[in-house]
């Protein structure tokens, strides 16, 4: 059974600084318009977009397949992570648990920031890969709000 439960993760440099990278998160309304090949729609069903503990539900696109994915929405602010506890949608399918982390720390080469990415899961069988796809997902969304601070 242990398994059957992981973790993957990445982390990728971006140019952007912690505090803007960290609060998009907190306007996800904006996302669809900056990362539209990834993410097509976001909704807020329940809180706000800037409060802890708001109920969203994404619409994604990963490797040509469109789904959606309902979170509710954790902000540590003190360690500028943003975590997205999965409850409903396509991964849970494949998936039992499925948590996102969106975590950013400053570059310690002293330009820009550390974009560490992971997620939590439990797979609903051994036949099912990791969720090595959402990850890099993960990666072209923070690509993506990168390119778009860099414009702002």
């Amino acid at each position: 059974m242990s398994n059957l439960k992981g973790k993957v993760e990445t982390e990728i440099e971006i140019n952007a600084g912690v505090e803007k990278y960290y609060n998009i998160w907190k306007q996800a309304h904006h996302i669809p318009n900056i990362a539209g090949d990834h993410i097509q729609g976001v909704d807020c069903h329940e809180g706000d977009w800037h409060t802890h503990g708001g109920v969203k539900s994404w619409k994604y696109t990963v490797d040509g397949t469109s789904g959606v994915f309902k979170e509710k929405v954790e902000f540590d602010d003190a360690n500028k992570a943003v975590i997205l506890n999965g409850f409903e949608g396509d991964v849970f399918n494949e998936y039992k648990v499925f948590k996102p982390v969106y975590h950013v720390v400053p570059n310690p080469k002293g330009r820009g920031s550390i974009a560490k990415l992971s997620i939590e899961y439990e797979k609903l069988n051994e036949g099912v890969p990791p969720p090595d796809k959402y990850v890099k997902l993960m990666v072209n969304i923070s690509k993506d709000l990168d390119v778009h601070f860099g414009k702002a």
